[in-house]
């Protein structure tokens, strides 16, 4: 009865010490955007956060409060056009739904929903959507990944950009029935953070523990701009990332559904929306005082 009168589903379960994992979560993801706007840091990450699926009203698929829509929101008070990417293996509806209707937010969800969701009213052609199919491996996403957000970038002209890296979209997880490496996975930070632009990155997915935790800390190390060994070092957790403890992990033999033909029909469609939005005005950097 409690659960249907505060709106948590099967798969959103009260525990001990929920009202702080969501203060934790939502905080991080706010906190990180108020230091992108006071300019006091270049790129933040919250990798407790990334929880994609929840609603204004609604938790949803293990998400509680949707720390991505609440930093995005902080974000706007100080950028004109905020770009959220999701590579994630599920789709991030929440974050979706909440920006379907403003031209300010554009939306790209690069593994799943429907070619044919794209926003509505002022935010028409401002949701895009890139469904992929089983199999995906790091050659395929790249050569989709890069001319989208590249022409996304060129059209949209954001000031800021929010990454959600779930690491579900990896090889051997649980849940999830791509074949990308963390190497892979990681060459979407990569390619982001070459922009230049305030860059938070967030959590998301992921249901081989071991992975989610090699993927993150190779993708922190990215942001940095640094370099880290293959070997793991010893820890209290070593045992977990036997028989070979290593940071990188090879792609398994899934055949990949995803076919050249079908990738260039799904990117020639995704111009042909980005092609119905007006170019973003060009406007004056001006000083934006702290608060």
């Amino acid at each position: 009865m409690f659960q249907s009168v505060v709106n948590v589903g099967e798969d959103c379960p009260v525990f001990d010490g929920l009202y702080e994992f969501c203060q934790l979560s939502a905080g991080g993801s706010v906190a990180a955007a108020v230091k992108l706007n006071k300019q006091a840091s270049e790129i933040c990450i919250n990798w407790g956060g990334g929880l994609h699926h929840a609603k204004k009203s609604e938790a949803s698929g293990f998400c509680y409060v949707n720390d991505i829509v609440l930093g995005i929101l902080e974000l706007l008070k100080y950028h004109q056009r905020v770009l959220y990417i999701d590579i994630d293996v599920h789709h991030g509806d929440g974050v979706e739904e909440a920006f379907y209707t403003t031209d300010r937010v554009m939306t790209v969800i690069i593994m799943a929903g429907d070619l044919r969701d794209i926003g509505a009213g002022k935010g028409k052609y401002y949701a895009v959507n890139i469904p992929l199919r089983d199999g995906m491996d790091d050659e395929s996403y790249e050569s989709i990944f890069v001319p989208i957000i590249s022409k996304v970038m060129e059209t949209f002209q954001p000031s800021a950009v929010v990454l959600q890296c779930g690491a579900d979209s990896l090889t051997g997880d649980r849940l999830g029935c791509f074949n990308l490496t963390v190497r892979g996975h990681g060459r979407c930070v990569e390619l982001v953070k070459r922009f230049g632009l305030p860059f938070l990155l967030v959590g998301g997915g992921g249901y081989t523990i071991r992975n989610v935790s090699r993927c993150w800390t190779y993708e922190t190390s990215v942001a940095l701009g640094v370099e880290i060994a293959n070997e793991l070092p010893y820890n209290d957790y070593f045992e977990y990332f036997g028989p070979d403890f290593k940071l990188h992990i090879s792609p398994s033999n899934m055949s990949n559904q995803n076919t050249p033909e079908y990738l260039e029909k799904i990117k020639n469609r995704l111009f042909e929306n980005l092609r119905m939005l007006p170019h973003a005005p060009g406007v004056q950097v001006q000083y934006c005082p702290c608060y």
